[in-house]
């Protein structure tokens, strides 16, 4: 289908943002009216210069509080509307939106708002224009999209139809199904966003709060299908007010708008993920020699070197770990660079990525050497796609017995105006579904944290936001499973007590005040406690090394969280400093 964008959803000026998404690849673009008034560019100009960039202007917005007004103010909003049409003339637009009317002025007729909005059509046919009628979620008296409908039916005038947005629908609780009622030829536009659930005014919630499709908890997919139901056949365009989109760069801003468009086609026409992955093959870590003593305090054990670069491999149980000598952008210090995961078809992931508009990334390889295709994340971290093969080039090794038997999670930081676009990338390019989704609270503000797992919970990852307040937090952590973390805890706690991360008395005396059946041994040993419906969640922290840190957890009766209510613990400590 076309795709296009509101000019609004992304930042910079007019042809700045024109440039960044004809390169994203959309088809079409809604003209905010704002970012014309601010362009030092004629009209003609920006039609040229979108022309030229491929681009068509499918839309021209907002139109506002036109209908259903006295008479002396009717007047002057067709004056209005005649500069408008002159406007959309010049731009080689035939298309504007009106939103339904928000000033206190409104009239609660609907004959009379449909006459207003006849004899709007009326003019605007004149120009060659038609006019899409929006009802907002906080129209004064239209606010509903079946309400602007029966305005539009009563009006009756080719030039007339309705725009479907699906914020307005979806945050009023609306039923989208009454779309369906709507002949295809009168639905004139859709503009779709998503959003998170939240319990404010629809106003700043709109304004604010915005998302693309994927990033929120609306069903937009939904929504669309009623739609192509309906027989409409126009373009799927995004309409998003978001304060990141506004400040991140523009032309990521748009790559993330056009791949949350591709993702909704692939869930409309029923396309399966080609191959969601089915484990962690490997964490890789950047290291200059700070991290083999606190593996092997761990347990594990060096079985490989690679033959051509400086990456060690690291083993324990079924976790793997990788050791590369050539540091990371942090200036040496250790960091999780990359994560290997296991695929059932690593080259159906690799085109699936691409599709969505991640390439793959430059990779030498020797000519024995196994193929590993791997492309970035959006905080640069690589994910790569794996069989067994990538094994081969450490040479043979043998089992290494131990406590810990595999990578449970990984947990990535995320600028703050990166982290939507992290949440879409890991849902629609790995097939990961979001779990939990949480603000824990930070001694200086809130962390917000996103947690994302494959159907079998076999690959789990979480997304937390790089700042909080002035605060930078770089950590990053592999969690690795095993069946008897108190085991584990006792063991280093007598070998190697350095590496435990120190945890206040005071939580274990509110930790026996919730739970009168918890193990007192927990509190000499810095193991911390969670319980969901499901089961129970044991877990301990090693000391921070560079950015990267260490947890070591035991599931038990199908837990699924991620010990969310011990994480403010952890951060307070971290902040703190070294132990």
């Amino acid at each position: 289908m076309r795709k296009s964008i509101a000019t609004v959803s992304v930042s910079g000026t007019l042809t700045e943002k024109l440039d960044a998404i004809a390169a994203a690849g959309f088809d079409g673009v809604e003209i905010f009216e704002n970012d014309l008034l601010t362009c030092p560019l004629p009209p003609e100009e920006i039609r040229a210069r979108a022309a030229g960039l491929g681009l068509g202007i499918d839309l021209y917005q907002p139109f506002r509080d036109f209908e259903a007004v006295p008479a002396g103010l009717l007047a002057r909003n067709l004056r209005r509307a005649e500069h408008k049409f002159r406007v959309m003339e010049r731009l080689g637009a035939d298309l504007l939106l009106v939103c339904s009317n928000v000033s206190p002025q409104a009239i609660g007729d609907d004959e009379l708002a449909a006459a207003h909005l006849r004899l709007l059509a009326e003019r605007a046919a004149e120009h060659g224009i038609r006019i899409a009628y929006e009802a907002l979620a906080w129209g004064r008296h239209v606010n509903e999209y079946l309400h602007a409908w029966r305005l539009v039916r009563m009006a009756d005038h080719p030039n007339l139809g309705t725009c479907l947005d699906s914020f307005h629908i979806l945050s009023r609780g609306s039923d989208p199904i009454g779309i369906e009622a709507i002949p295809g030829e009168k639905i004139f536009f859709l503009q779709l966003a998503d959003a998170p659930l939240l319990a404010m005014d629809v106003l700043q919630w709109s304004r604010h709060y915005r998302c693309f499709p994927g990033q929120g908890n609306f069903d937009v997919a939904g929504l669309v299908r009623h739609v192509l139901n309906a027989g409409y056949a126009g373009p799927l365009s995004l309409e998003v007010f978001n304060d990141h989109f506004r400040q991140a760069d523009t032309g990521r801003t748009a790559r993330d708008g056009m791949r949350s468009l591709l993702a909704l086609e692939d869930t409309l026409y029923g396309a399966a993920h080609p191959a969601v992955p089915t484990g962690f093959a490997f964490a890789e870590l950047a290291d200059t020699g700070a991290l083999p003593g606190v593996l092997t305090a761990l347990g594990f054990a060096r079985t490989g070197t690679h033959p051509t670069k400086p990456v060690e491999l690291w083993e324990q149980g079924g976790a793997r770990l990788l050791l590369n000598a050539t540091g990371s952008a942090t200036g040496g210090d250790p960091a999780l660079v990359a994560i290997g995961l296991d695929s059932p078809d690593p080259g159906g992931a690799v085109k699936h990525a691409e599709s969505l508009l991640s390439p793959v990334l430059p990779r030498e390889r020797a000519p024995r050497e196994a193929r590993l295709d791997a492309v970035a994340a959006p905080d640069g971290t690589q994910i790569f796609f794996c069989d067994s093969s990538w094994l081969d080039d450490f040479g043979p090794s043998g089992p290494v017995p131990g406590e810990i038997d595999r990578i449970d999670h990984v947990a990535l930081t995320q600028p703050w105006h990166q982290f939507d676009e992290a949440e879409l990338f890991y849902r629609s390019v790995l097939g990961l579904s979001p779990q939990e989704s949480l603000e824990v609270p930070d001694p200086y503000g809130l962390l917000r944290s996103k947690a994302m797992a494959d159907p079998d919970g076999r690959v789990r990852m979480v997304i937390n936001l790089a700042q909080v307040g002035a605060k930078d937090l770089p950590w990053q952590h592999v969690a690795l499973a095993c069946d008897d973390v108190v085991a584990i805890a006792r063991r280093l706690r007598a070998e190697h007590p350095d590496l435990l991360l120190p945890i206040p008395a005071n939580y274990y005396d509110d930790l026996e005040a919730r739970h009168d059946d918890v193990d007192p041994g927990l509190r000499e040993l810095g193991v911390l406690y969670d319980r969901d419906e499901h089961g129970e969640f044991l877990h301990l922290y090693t000391v921070t090394v560079g950015r990267v840190f260490f947890e070591i957890v035991q599931r038990t009766g199908g837990y699924q969280g991620y010990g969310a209510a011990n994480a403010p613990i952890r951060l307070a400590i971290q902040h703190a400093g070294p132990h």
